[in-house]
């Protein structure tokens, strides 16, 4: 049985789009359901859009969502350097190779010339100048030139790129796990670089030869590189390694939530959620992505979400643990089409993991988003908080947008009840319930419900005429947990405070509205 080794390798360009993570969980998932390895590899052989902390970035985000390599840049492995940018020698080797055997040849055009060349012909009604067959023999190359003039060339260290030779005439066939069969006419691929000028690869060398060293059997990717496969399977035969090329499965494109489109950052920014895994830059610049993880996200709930984003397991379960998803994810099973983005979606998924999530657990992670927001809180109090409010939100951050009362007196913020509901004249009586629960002798729900009901039944008051004030003088919205809950949750020497307090809000409220 083949030993099965996929890989996500990324360019360390910038943050990692969702769509990027949705990318190394199927290679991840895959792995796992077929017992093989899972190769996280950087592919930073492009030093002009290299962004620092851009690797630490991934490397973070695969850690939070769960997605954790066998083999990478920290980890180790046999078949590494993991990062591109150290294993040139290898390329340059390879790169070699192909010149020799005639698959590949110096250009020494420069950037002037080839600009030059395409005005030219732009200017006779091609817009489409390429570099290939039909045009090498115009240009200033190994091909055109000849041994001696190359060699003249090298010896002066003239500058040079290497590119593949692609001859007219082949037919490229890709057997692709998602696609089916896909066919390519050589004539349809320019002659690619594969060496820069800086000597380091292109992406498609530096990719061919590193799937083939390190023994991928399966390349698990975006859509967008589909087009790109026929330049690599004709590398795989100047190679000689066509036999031995790994199976390919491109992945749908993620999109814009209205169906059209593919999804960018810019949706994020404008739509105002986030198609990153974490944050990335600071905030309040013109630069600053959101995240999944600081927008509240728990990283079981994203996983899940992302697998359905072009995948499903013909079946009606939608709620899977990160095993489940193993157990049942199948390549076959991946779709086509492009898959919607909808982050209502999203925010579903993740409610359902709060709601089902016990309160102990989710402690630490409500603690941490309270003192982030200036309110540090022990887990105690965080697990009081995720009972009370964990079928009510949808992300841990409305924890705390919530919730902010049970740490913070916030005033009267639905005027409009307390404008319906409060009666100045009932002042009085309100002010008997206030130190009537203050003299509670164990201040716990039941026991502050069971004395809230006897003092109305002796005053003849309904629910509806009280509970609304005193939820409304401790949180300041008649929205919520069990009131009785909330004022246990609140503690007794600060539920009378606000009481009192609140009282005065709601009387001068009336007031204002009469003047």
């Amino acid at each position: 049985m083949q030993n099965v080794r996929v890989r996500f390798a990324p360019s360390p360009t910038g943050a990692l789009h969702i769509g990027g993570l949705r990318t190394a969980l199927y290679n991840y998932l895959f792995a796992r359901n077929q017992a093989g390895v899972f190769v996280l590899r950087i592919e930073d052989t492009d030093q002009k859009r290299y962004v620092a902390g851009a690797e630490e970035y991934i490397i973070e985000a695969l850690d939070w969502a769960g997605i954790t390599p066998d083999e990478g840049p920290g980890i180790g492995g046999d078949y590494g350097p993991y990062r591109q940018s150290e294993r040139r020698e290898t390329y340059r080797k390879y790169t070699q190779h192909l010149l020799d055997s005639g698959h590949a040849y110096y250009a020494f055009d420069t950037e002037e010339e080839l600009d030059r060349r395409r005005e030219s012909e732009k200017a006779a009604g091609n817009h489409n100048f390429r570099y290939d067959a039909t045009t090498r023999g115009d240009m200033r190359n190994s091909l055109s030139l000849g041994p001696n003039e190359t060699d003249r060339l090298l010896s002066a260290d003239t500058p040079y790129v290497v590119r593949l030779r692609v001859d007219p005439g082949q037919v490229v066939h890709i057997k692709d796990r998602v696609r089916g069969d896909v066919a390519f006419r050589s004539e349809e691929v320019d002659d690619k670089v594969l060496m820069k000028a800086d000597g380091l690869p292109t992406y498609h060398l530096a990719n061919v030869v590193d799937d083939h060293l390190m023994e991928i059997t399966h390349v698990i990717r975006g859509e967008e590189w589909l087009p790109s496969t026929a330049l690599h399977v004709l590398l795989y035969r100047a190679f000689g390694w066509e036999k031995t090329m790994p199976e390919f499965a491109h992945l749908p494109l993620l999109l814009k939530p209205t169906g059209k489109g593919k999804l960018s950052k810019r949706d994020g920014q404008q739509l105002g959620f986030p198609v990153f895994p974490l944050d990335w830059g600071q905030r309040g610049s013109d630069e600053y992505l959101s995240g999944f993880r600081e927008t509240g996200f728990l990283p079981e709930a994203t996983l899940n979400f992302l697998a359905f984003l072009g995948w499903n397991p013909g079946t009606e379960q939608e709620i899977f643990s990160k095993q489940e998803l193993i157990e049942a994810f199948d390549l076959d099973r991946i779709n086509k089409s492009g898959a919607q983005y909808d982050f209502e979606k999203a925010r579903w998924y993740n409610q359902q993991y709060l709601i089902s999530t016990p309160a102990e657990k989710l402690a630490p992670r409500i603690a941490h988003v309270f003192t982030e927001n200036g309110y540090p809180i022990d887990e105690e109090a965080a697990a009081t908080i995720a009972e009370l409010l964990q079928e009510r939100v949808h992300t841990l951050a409305e924890f705390f947008e919530q919730g902010i009362y049970f740490v913070a007196r916030v005033g009267i913020n639905d005027e409009k009840t307390a404008r319906k509901k409060w009666k100045p004249d009932q002042r009085p009586t309100f002010e008997q319930l206030k130190n009537r629960l203050a003299g509670i002798d164990r201040w716990k729900a039941d026991r502050i419900k069971e004395e809230a009901v006897a003092f109305m039944q002796e005053k003849g008051l309904g629910f509806g005429a009280v509970l609304p004030i005193l939820r409304l003088a401790v949180s300041g919205t008649v929205n919520g947990p069990d009131a009785f809950a909330i004022l246990e949750a609140v503690g007794r020497e600060e539920t009378i405070a606000r009481l009192g307090e609140g009282f005065n809000l709601m009387d001068r409220i009336v007031a204002g509205e009469r003047n």
